[in-house]
């Protein structure tokens, strides 16, 4: 338990926490509208900030943000057009963000950048700025869903119904896509760009085994969320592995324990069911 005074585990338990409430509420629209496609192509487009940030000086989580989100928009924007396939949008911005990170980061002046923690991230090297950016984040989330909560499940369930309803869909689809974005980009020192888009998308897996409600998936997957970031952080320091790693398996973990148990508990209850004697006096089934 002394590992819980330094500052850095601190600061992994406290980002752990804010990544928890930022994915877990907007995992669960990404999970709804069937989006994991499109935050994929999002994730990676986001190695191409990464790469302008090294090659320019400033933060690459900073270039990150921007190009993600301008990323984000051209998907949005080419995915409506008549004259395109939204899969063909999203490996346009996917492929061309992975090219020019790769492509800034060797042209950086200096040593070669280590770039192995923002693919696979290293949750115990978040910094200060790192966790005001997930508070931040964390923050205008739960506003903008407390106050467009109706119109958000609308959104998600039947875009058509919430339009004939006077709903401004156009404005909040480039709103959550932006969130969406700045929310991989936020994650990506916990557990970096290849596994960032699980953590968007299991524990709202999880959750929806035992509930089908959109506010209470996102509440169950808050906690489902913090919880495989508790264990891959354990895991990860008993076994000295990657923690991104190790919080995706907790995830997966937690999920397939979850789909085993119902399964489970689903096969128990029919096999009673069918042991239950009928009025004449015979077994049903």
């Amino acid at each position: 338990m002394d590992i819980l005074y330094y500052s850095f585990f601190q600061h992994a338990l406290i980002g752990s926490l804010l990544a928890s409430i930022a994915c877990g509420i907007i995992g669960t629209y990404i999970v709804t509208r069937r989006l994991v496609f499109i935050s994929g192509g999002i994730t990676h487009a986001s190695f191409g900030g990464i790469g302008i940030g090294l090659y320019t000086g400033i933060s690459p989580i900073l270039a990150a943000a921007v190009f993600s989100v301008l990323s984000a928009f051209g998907v949005e924007w080419l995915s409506k057009r008549t004259d395109m396939r939204e899969d063909s949008a999203i490996a346009v911005f996917w492929t061309f963000g992975m090219a020019v990170g790769i492509i800034f980061s060797f042209l950086a002046p200096g040593f070669a950048p280590d770039l192995s923690a923002y693919l696979f991230g290293n949750i115990l090297t978040i910094s200060p700025g790192d966790l005001y950016l997930l508070g931040g984040l964390s923050v205008l989330l739960i506003l903008f869903f407390s106050l467009y909560i109706h119109p958000i499940i609308y959104i998600a369930f039947d875009r058509e119904y919430a339009r004939s309803q006077g709903i401004p869909v156009l404005w909040f689809e480039y709103a959550l896509i932006m969130f969406i974005a700045l929310t991989i980009v936020g994650c990506l020192r916990i557990v970096g760009i290849v596994l960032v888009i699980s953590l968007l998308t299991l524990p709202q897996m999880t959750a929806n085994l035992f509930t089908h409600r959109f506010t209470t998936i996102i509440f169950s997957s808050i906690g489902i969320g913090y919880l495989s970031c508790m264990g891959g952080l354990w895991f990860s320091y008993h076994q000295k592995i990657p923690s991104g790693a190790s919080i995706i398996f907790f995830s997966i973990l937690i999920y397939a324990v979850c789909k085993i148990g119902k399964s489970m508990y689903y096969l128990y209850v029919s096999k009673r069911k069918k042991q239950i004697p009928a009025p004449d006096g015979t077994m049903k089934g």
